[in-house]
């Protein structure tokens, strides 16, 4: 019924572009996209700025943080709690507004004052988390944004990028409702949506009048198709419905290929992880039984399975990250050193661990979950751990995760199949295991807490110097691998399917992409 809307190739006009999408819905239209990091690709980044965005323009060095609506940033010499932007002058929302500095503090009054009129807690849900920093903020003068931190954070740039600015003109236009505004917003951004279908499609044609003059889009349009089935999305491509999907699933390949479609592939900052529960009562607390669990899983067994569309975890960063380190557990291949430390903590196959662990079907990231996590299943039970599979919707497990593992809502669970972007030190480390950053209170869904590890994450925050920081996040990460605080299992290498007629496309080393350069050939 999905895809009985669409309109064969040959009645759209020149320079469409038709997207299936892993999600199972049009992902939130507001300015916080929910549906992880698929959702702000598509309508976090399209729609909307940050103040600081990412430069998406190379496929062969890693991203970094690049001007957006701020021009440019830096924390005070002699008080590095405080920190001032320089906004761009000039630029206009979409619905001819102007954007401002009292622009900026209405968008993060929507996602951090409860009783601010436009607060919003859909937004709040995905925004709030993602700037823990954030002690307070006003505008200074129209072009100046100053932020007070709570203590000196060195990583506030990574957690402003995440959020997206939205018009204040435009809520009050459509009668102060967030649902009205989800149908026609108003962003900054190179894309402004034409059409909202939720469960559907949605539709965005170029902004003409985008600040940034070399990233207006080149294509008439835009359409985002939610089709969470792999095959489905196979069928649609090979129909003519669409002319790019996300996440073919490995199967597909090689006959995708033979059907001269064009599978593009780059190593990107996302793992596809197991997240452990150090609740009271979880196996999880006891390291023989995690570090037993990494060398029970046969990786390279996985990337076969997956047509070589992987990358096998050596550590929570992919081998040869700058940040990797040296540390001496390794999480290989060892089904007999897996049965060696479960039998010193009492368990074998005859008497297994038996745990819960929540996973999803598809969503943003996932890769093939399902296919996945059956061999880890499978893995597991051969040296004595026993898991039982609770299969929810992505965007329920994501709420789950934010909820925390001491919640009721995530059902006894104790681990949780979770991917993540890992491409800065806030998102890639600290907020996972900072002790209190716990579920409901940030995203610690394990409820992890080490002092220790907090004394690696206060000096990254207080290490201003790029290089010295470096050295720092070397000792994090050796401690996530030595102390096996996840289960490491693969690196994405983002995988996506399209008809040779998409051109212009350069694949950033990021979760998220520029669509301005695209063009489709008629």
């Amino acid at each position: 019924m999905l895809l009985s809307s669409l309109a064969p190739a040959g009645a759209l006009a020149q320079g469409t572009l038709r997207i299936g999408m892993t999600a199972s819905d049009i992902p939130l239209t507001t300015g916080q996209a929910d549906n992880g990091g698929e959702g702000m690709r598509f309508t976090g980044y399209t729609v909307y700025d940050g103040l600081i965005n990412w430069d998406l323009s190379s496929a062969t060095k890693p991203s970094v943080l690049a001007p957006g609506l701020a021009t440019s940033w830096e924390a005070d010499a002699t008080d590095k709690t405080k920190w001032t932007f320089k906004l761009r002058e000039g630029v206009t929302f979409h619905d001819g507004s102007p954007f401002t500095a009292e622009s900026v503090v209405w968008n993060l009054d929507k996602l951090l004052k409860t009783d601010s009129p436009q607060f919003d807690p859909r937004q709040s849900a995905q925004g709030r988390s993602r700037i823990p920093a954030v002690a307070s903020y006003r505008a200074v003068d129209p072009t100046t944004l100053e932020v007070i931190t709570k203590t000196p954070d060195a990583t506030l740039p990574y957690q402003i990028a995440w959020i997206m600015i939205s018009s204040p003109t435009q809520w009050e236009k459509v009668g102060k409702s967030w649902d009205a505004f989800a149908k026609t917003p108003a962003g900054t951004g190179p894309w402004k949506l034409t059409l909202f279908a939720p469960r559907e499609r949605a539709e965005m044609a170029p902004n003409k009048e985008y600040w940034d003059k070399a990233r207006i889009p080149k294509l008439d349009k835009l359409v985002l198709v939610p089709l969470p089935e792999a095959n489905a999305r196979v069928a649609a491509l090979r129909s003519g419905q669409v002319d790019w999907i996300e996440a073919p699933p490995p199967d597909a390949v090689a006959s995708l290929k033979g059907a001269k479609f064009t599978i593009v592939t780059n190593a990107y900052p996302h793992n596809w992880t197991w997240h452990l529960s150090r609740a009271e009562g979880s196996p999880w607390n006891d390291i023989r039984i995690r570090k037993a669990a990494n060398l029970a899983v046969d990786r390279e067994g996985m990337k076969e399975l997956l047509g070589g569309l992987m990358i096998a975890a050596e550590g929570f960063m992919p081998p040869g990250h700058q940040w990797f380190g040296k540390p001496t557990f390794k999480p290989t291949y060892d089904p007999e050193a897996a049965k060696k430390l479960l039998a010193e903590a009492g368990y074998s196959p005859a008497k297994p661990v038996t745990t819960k662990v929540l996973i999803a079907p598809s969503g943003s990231g996932q890769m093939q979950p399902l296919p996945m996590n059956e061999v880890i299943q499978q893995n597991l039970a051969e040296v004595g751990i026993k898991i039982d599979f609770e299969v929810v919707e992505w965007n329920t497990l994501i709420n789950l995760w934010r909820g925390g593992s001491k919640a009721e809502m995530s059902r006894k669970a104790t681990g949780m199949n979770f991917s993540y972007f890992i491409q800065d030190p806030f998102t890639g480390f600290i907020r996972h295991l900072q002790c209190n950053l716990a579920a409901p209170n940030g995203t610690n869904w394990g409820h992890y807490c080490d002092p220790e590890m907090d004394k690696l994450f206060d000096q990254v925050r207080n290490t201003f110097d790029t290089a010295e920081q470096a050295k720092v996040l070397e000792k994090v990460h050796e401690k996530y691998v030595n102390d096996a605080l996840f289960l490491m299992v693969a690196h994405d290498v983002n995988p996506r399917a399209m008809s040779p007629k998409v051109k212009g496309f350069v694949q950033a080393q990021n979760w998220f992409q520029d669509f301005s350069p695209i063009t489709v050939e008629k």
